[in-house]
């Protein structure tokens, strides 16, 4: 089983691959979802580790609907990151009715070549991710990233297990959304899925002392003084968690 984590800074990365994961997908402005990081920090991430490196593909926050000059951006975007070394590109492309953009988006996962691409959770955001699963296989992405079209994985268990089903093997499906290492065990058990997404995030005070009170430099109240960051404990604990279920798995498969 793959674990792959959600990181935004070389720290956090460097955590990832220390506590045992095996890719890292690289975002930047996480309170937004995840957007493209700099050529910096892929630069800077790429040097520091060894594991797969995936580059998040979004040019901005909110929809997935992206205008011309936008897919321009993407585009120039994917050949950078392929320049600086990643091992895969993560997209997620719809129309203004909120279907997957096939056209689009094949055209994307063209230009990234030899690179695997990941269809990100765009497609929790389309009404029937059931279908919009069908439209992702065309454009001949390598996994989509899905909380089965809920607010959570553990809410959207029984669609991301008909999810995995459908794909017969075509495509990986990657649960990601609320998995902890508490619910990983859940989830995987009740998806059949063999990889998993978390963020594992967690918040630190800024170590600058004196505070500004009533000045903010974005729309959430005081986030200038905290900082989150992967735990490279954290991330341990859910690979050996993952260790666990596939050794599980195994003795399953041998009876």
């Amino acid at each position: 089983m793959i674990l792959e984590i959600c990181v935004d800074s070389v720290e956090s990365a460097s955590a990832a691959e220390r506590g045992g994961a095996q890719r890292v997908e690289l975002c930047s402005d996480l309170l937004e979802g995840g957007i493209t990081p700099s050529a910096g920090l892929i630069a800077q991430v790429r040097r520091r580790i060894g594991i797969g490196l995936y580059v998040m593909i979004r040019p901005r926050g909110g929809d997935f609907a992206y205008t011309r000059e936008e897919f321009d951006v993407m585009r120039e975007d994917i050949r950078q990151a392929r320049r600086l070394g990643a091992d895969g590109i993560v997209v997620g492309v719809l129309d203004e009715h909120a279907r997957v953009d096939v056209e689009r988006t094949r055209e994307l996962v063209d230009l990234a070549r030899p690179l695997p691409v990941t269809f990100h959770r765009a497609i929790d955001m389309t009404a029937d991710p059931a279908a919009a699963l069908d439209d992702a296989i065309r454009t001949g992405v390598a996994r989509v990233l899905t909380s089965g079209g809920a607010a959570n994985v553990l809410q959207g268990l029984p669609q991301l297990s008909r999810m995995v089903r459908a794909t017969n093997e075509r495509i990986a499906i990657m649960p990601g959304g609320g998995i902890s290492i508490e619910t990983l065990p859940r989830v995987a058990e009740g998806s059949g899925a063999s990889e998993f997404h978390a963020s594992l995030r967690s918040a630190s005070a800024s170590p600058v002392e004196f505070h500004k009170r009533g000045v903010h430099m974005g729309e959430i109240r005081d986030r200038e003084y905290l900082r989150f960051t992967v735990q490279e404990e954290t991330v341990r604990a859910m690979a050996r968690a993952l260790q666990q279920l596939t050794a599980q798995r195994a003795g399953l498969g041998t009876r």
